[in-house]
């Protein structure tokens, strides 16, 4: 029977295409590579893949620019490799969701390229044009996520035009109606083609305010960590380019249409700031989105109040809807860099996050290369191509160094992930991720935890889809709690301190993981004795 709830609780593989595995010796990754190697994310043990951007795109922000929605980019394939691709995976046991990314599309898609031409052709107003205020500034105080303004003058149309990333990136008016007729289009034509899902990229964007109202100054603090402070973005309370009313009246039209088609599934980006929980809870209820993330998790902050904070306010803000978690994704630096202490062993580290992360409530989503417990790429500056890096910089590194190649094989050149004969893929592989490979990692590896941990999820109804009850009294650097669904029960303890910790705790049978033995509690006389960075969980 179709199982039309699959994506509550479900784990989630995300793959960075251009990164993944290269056929063709170009040095990026290609969907052949992806249709390769989805035996090792099969044998995970996750229920899905997500595939950032593959469309037809010039790559100045390496697909988050479309040009064509329904064809891919050359560099990836063609779309009967495409379909092989999905073939493969569902013989796999394995959906397939993929990035579509609706906010903006490039500056070379040719509805872009018909409307700056005039002000009264057909798709005048399918993007966002603006007079110049009397001398001749923008429209408004807006700033671009990839900083400076967010409007760019065009020597055609004689007038500005909104951008909340790159200049090359123009924002869709969603304000008009035939807009949102296409881009339902777009989603039918991939749902046609048997795609299970979508991520929409930056989906809280998709409407402005009509009144082209100024931001107010922020109160300093209060922004995502995922901006930098380095970017002046952060100083704004971002009330007027995003996040407004109207967008859920269209979540409610992408929500009908994927529920034309059975088993389909949705999860939406949303970066709000202070406001990610109110938006998330709207954007998941009354027949919208089936889930959301916002970038709380993906912070720098790793303590067990602030994972407990945070899974407490989601609850109490998101009582209606549902949210993906994950620790690492595509923009922002490894977790097992981003959280380690001086003197960590980030191989234990990972092992004790993934632990964490599986038993959550909500789904979860993986970033490749994290099952191998690959730290964070040191990325030299004449190596980088992320623009958002290249313009912050020093500050602010960019994202390459979470998008290098994944790597396969410790033996071979580039960790297996190429046999270009450049000096290098499209990103270089550090030497240390080789020594991580997938070949290298045996019993007792990061992998092995990560198919136990998985395979502990996805055997047990209350990690899966279990209410949650954190448990009071402890250690202010140990967090516990309880999660049960239907008579199915588990009790969940973690020590985040790098020292051992006792507390006054019996548990039933302690679930046994055979590759991190050395991560978990023991008990004597009451007391639960819990070693650094180390772990419980009841059988």
């Amino acid at each position: 029977m179709t199982d039309n709830d699959w994506w509550r609780g479900a784990t989630i593989y995300q793959i960075y295409p251009r990164s993944y595995q290269d056929t063709t010796g170009d040095g990026i990754g290609d969907f052949k590579g992806i249709t390769r190697r989805l035996d090792h994310i099969a044998a995970l043990g996750v229920d899905a893949i997500w595939i950032s951007p593959f469309n037809r795109s010039p790559m100045k922000d390496f697909g988050y620019d479309v040009s064509d929605y329904r064809d891919v980019d050359p560099m990836f394939g063609t779309l009967d490799d495409f379909d092989a691709l999905i073939a493969r995976a569902h013989e796999l046991g394995l959906k397939v969701t993929m990035d579509m990314v609706m906010s903006h599309c490039s500056d070379q898609h040719e509805w872009f390229r018909e409307s700056r031409q005039s002000r009264d052709n057909p798709k005048a107003d399918w993007f966002i044009w603006a007079d110049a205020l009397e001398d001749g500034s923008a429209p408004t105080n807006w700033l671009s996520v990839f900083g400076g303004p967010s409007w760019e003058w065009d020597s055609v149309r004689r007038q500005y035009y909104l951008h909340n990333f790159l200049a090359s990136q123009p924002d869709l008016n969603y304000h008009n109606p035939d807009v949102q007729e296409a881009m339902l289009g777009e989603i039918r034509f991939w749902l046609d083609r048997g795609v299970d899902g979508f991520r929409f990229d930056a989906c809280n964007y998709h409407f402005h305010d009509d009144k082209l109202r100024n931001n107010p100054p922020a109160q300093r603090g209060s922004g995502s960590s995922f901006i930098e402070a380095s970017n002046p973005y952060s100083f704004q309370d971002h009330l007027y380019d995003k996040s407004q009313p109207e967008n859920l009246a269209f979540l409610q039209r992408v929500r009908a249409l994927l529920d034309e088609y059975d088993a389909r599934t949705s999860v939406g980006e949303v970066g709000d700031e202070h406001r990610s929980y109110d938006t998330v809870a709207a954007y998941t209820r009354d027949g919208r989105l089936h889930m959301a993330y916002t970038f709380d998790l993906l912070a720098d902050q790793f303590t067990a109040g602030f994972i407990r904070q945070t899974i407490e306010r989601i609850g109490d803000k998101v009582s209606d809807g549902w949210v993906c978690h994950s620790f690492s994704n595509h923009d922002v630096t490894r977790h097992v860099t981003r959280w380690a202490e001086p003197g960590d062993d980030r191989q234990r580290l990972a092992k004790f996050c993934i632990s964490l992360l599986t038993s959550l409530r909500g789904s979860i989503c993986l970033y490749q290369g994290e099952e191998l417990g690959l730290p964070e790429a040191d990325v030299a500056y004449e190596d980088l191509t992320d623009p958002y890096g290249i313009r912050f910089w020093p500050g602010f590194k960019g994202r390459d160094g979470c998008r290098t190649p994944m790597v396969w094989e410790g033996d071979r050149p580039f960790g297996g992930f190429s046999k270009t004969n450049a000096d290098k893929p499209w990103l270089p592989v550090p030497q240390e991720h080789i020594e991580l490979a997938v070949d290298q990692q045996g019993d007792g590896s990061v992998l092995a935890h990560y198919r136990d941990a998985i395979a502990a999820r996805q055997g047990d109804p209350a990690l899966v889809k279990g209410d949650v009850k954190f448990i009071d009294g402890l250690p202010h650097d140990v967090l516990a709690f309880t999660r049960e669904h239907e008579g199915a029960r588990r009790t969940c303890v973690f020590n985040f301190a790098r020292e051992e910790r006792r507390i006054a705790m019996s548990l039933d049978e302690i679930a046994d993981f055979p590759a991190a033995r050395d991560l978990l509690a023991t008990q004597e006389g009451g007391e639960l004795i819990l070693p650094p960075l180390g772990f419980a969980m009841t059988a």
